[in-house]
């Protein structure tokens, strides 16, 4: 079973609607509902993007990212996501110059299990990852970002700068995640 933590971004509907259309089996919360000490009840976590930074929900999702690191559980981070599995192991993130609005492509630099090709995807962020922590590998980049798909080194953790919710190519990812 897979847990969605809704971090309030406006796209996490598009994710559930693809996930039902999927036959996906799934729950979603949001941090404040989340029970912590039942995380043991998933296989695996996808982190939603966020509308605000809220420490609370930085903390929870934290304890999301070391949980899953802690019992080879998978986990996809989706923007914020993914910028909260840098931070929590230690990397860092930073203020872009101006804010990612729109489709991008994203060239992939390294063999991985989520996607075999590069792809198109829906880019809406403000931030972004400046610095690696030695553990997590950057898969992808684009022209706008370094590390637009990362992964915790040996694991099935991963993170996207970007929405994947929000594109075919992008759905592709997030069904393969789902299959892994």
């Amino acid at each position: 079973m897979i847990l969605v933590i809704d971090n309030g971004s406006i796209y996490t509907q598009n994710l559930i609607d693809f996930l039902e259309e999927k036959n996906i089996s799934f729950e979603k919360k949001t941090p404040f509902e989340l029970e912590l000490d039942l995380l043991e009840n998933y296989d695996s976590f996808i982190l939603s993007g966020r509308r605000k930074n809220e420490k609370q929900i930085n903390l929870i999702n934290s304890k999301i990212v070391t949980h899953s690191i802690q019992n080879d559980k998978k986990l996809l981070g989706i923007c914020y996501g993914a910028e909260i599995l840098s931070l929590t192991l230690g990397g860092t993130i930073r203020k872009m110059k101006s804010l990612q609005k729109g489709d991008e492509k994203i060239v992939i630099n390294k063999k991985n299990t989520l996607t075999d090709k590069d792809l198109i995807a829906f880019e809406s962020h403000g931030f972004e990852i400046s610095k690696l922590p030695d553990n997590l590998i950057s898969l992808a980049n684009s022209k706008s970002c370094k590390n637009e798909i990362i992964q915790y080194d040996g694991k099935l953790i991963f993170g996207t700068q970007f929405h994947p919710e929000m594109t075919s190519d992008g759905k592709i990812l997030i069904h393969k995640f789902c299959m892994l």
